[in-house]
């Protein structure tokens, strides 16, 4: 068996474009997915029935089905609605980035929503006890201590997500965008070479998720010293 990689070293540009394309598609759902995650997060560890309900409702659903359903039903299924071609949202639900970014967002939202009231329902009590004791109203309470600290606390499980995320964003080139498994696509079905197409595209995602697993250590290193024992 003889691999021939010179054509993929010719596609070079073709890759780092897919780089860029997946990059893209990754910081902007979980941009997104993490501003509509806290609300829910917030609501997912109320008391209120009505206010939880809804929230627990909206993370089984998106948790229960697969992305690439979700993402059919963006991309594909809402163009089946005439309402919706002839509504002015139209052109961004024709556009294959929006309607990937959307699909993420929502399914990436979901999951965060749970990481987060998971961390919130672990803050100590002694934490919101000293909060109350100096006066805080419950709106400054979650904005200035209970937030911060769960978002602190979250980061390890958080970092998994993005990294679930970044390997999510493969299924962007099943609606026709060129990201890192675009361009091995492309490279396969012109020159005939999956091995060395895809094996090529792993690498690109071995190589970003050592990345993004060493920004998480950085950043758990420095917000979460607090959290491990104290050496005597």
């Amino acid at each position: 068996m003889i691999f021939d990689f010179s054509v993929i070293w010719a596609n070079l540009p073709l890759y780092l474009g897919g780089v860029l394309v997946t990059l893209k598609i990754l910081l902007i759902s979980l941009g997104f997915g993490l501003l509509l995650a806290i609300p829910l997060g917030l609501m997912r560890v109320s008391k209120q029935p009505w206010v939880n309900f809804p929230a627990w409702l909206y993370t089984y659903v998106i948790r229960g089905t697969p992305m690439l359903v979700q993402l059919f039903l963006i991309y594909y299924g809402l163009a089946q609605f005439e309402s919706v071609r002839a509504s002015a949202l139209w052109p961004y639900l024709s556009n294959a980035t929006f309607c990937a970014c959307l699909a993420f967002a929502i399914n990436t939202s979901a999951y965060s929503a749970e990481i987060l009231a998971g961390s919130l329902k672990t803050i100590p009590p002694g934490e919101i006890e000293a909060a109350k004791a100096v006066g805080m109203s419950r709106s400054k309470l979650y904005r200035r201590i209970l937030l911060p600290s769960a978002l602190r606390r979250a980061l390890p499980q958080y970092s998994n997500e993005v990294i679930m995320m970044l390997h999510t964003t493969s299924l962007a080139s099943i609606v026709t965008l060129i990201d890192i498994t675009g361009a091995a696509r492309t490279i396969s079905s012109q020159y005939y070479l999956p091995f060395e197409a895809f094996i090529t595209a792993g690498v690109f995602y071995l190589c970003l998720t050592f990345i993004l697993v060493r920004l998480f250590k950085l950043a758990e290193h420095r917000w979460l010293a607090y959290l491990a024992p104290r050496k005597h």
